[in-house]
């Protein structure tokens, strides 16, 4: 009878524990989405603001900022610069896949394509005349795939570039792959303005390349 009793009290006890064991992975469960959830919501926050403060700045400018070059590496193993208070200088902005996102300049260290959309060193500015501005991003999952729905842009879409005062307006008028190799050729009509974006098609190892042409400026 005591033998019992005592086989009885060790399967509350067992069980009491095991309750007890679960209801602490429910709450570190918990704990772990919910900060998840709001270290992304105050990154997107953020990134609001960083927008709007942009575009506040941008009301006041009138003249354009001229710059130069060209050459195309994807992948850069160029040092990068020390952690500082976030700027843009450019906004890009994708009605067809929702995006809008800030761009930060070449020598921050938020242009980098883990952190960001990054400007590449060879790209030019909107405002050169037959220029190519040039971008990458990842595409896939995580915080950082700003391009994981580029692959769904199609000729004639619409792609924005807000600088200097302007709105600068590209339609898409190609798209091809590339094999990734950190190098990308460019194949564009060098007497017009271009935009070109380049991200990874996902769970290959290849790229894509959108060619943009400037059809307005703002």
């Amino acid at each position: 009878m005591i033998k019992r009793k005592n086989q009885i009290d060790n399967k509350k006890g067992s069980k009491s524990q095991l309750i007890i064991v679960g209801s602490l992975l429910i709450i570190l469960g918990t704990l772990i989405i919910g900060g998840k959830y709001l270290y992304n919501y105050h990154q997107a926050r953020n990134e609001e603001l960083l927008i709007d403060t942009f575009f506040e700045e941008q009301k006041d400018i009138t003249e354009d900022f001229i710059p130069e070059v060209q050459e195309v590496q994807v992948e850069s193993e160029t040092p990068q610069p020390t952690k500082s208070k976030i700027e843009y200088f450019a906004v890009i902005k994708i009605p067809k896949i929702g995006l809008e996102k800030g761009l930060a300049n070449k020598g921050s260290y938020y242009n980098n394509v883990n952190r960001n959309i990054v400007v590449l060193n060879e790209s030019d500015m909107p405002s050169k005349d037959k220029g190519n501005v040039i971008l990458a991003g990842h595409s896939g999952s995580g915080r950082t795939a700003y391009f994981k729905n580029l692959h769904k842009l199609q000729a004639d879409d619409e792609v924005s570039i807000f600088y200097n005062g302007h709105e600068y307006k590209y339609k898409v008028v190609n798209q091809y792959d590339i094999e990734k190799t950190g190098t990308a050729n460019i194949v564009r009509n060098a007497e017009k303005s271009t935009l070109t974006l380049i991200t990874c098609r996902h769970n290959t190892n290849r790229q894509i390349v959108y060619i943009c042409e400037l059809v307005e400026k703002v």
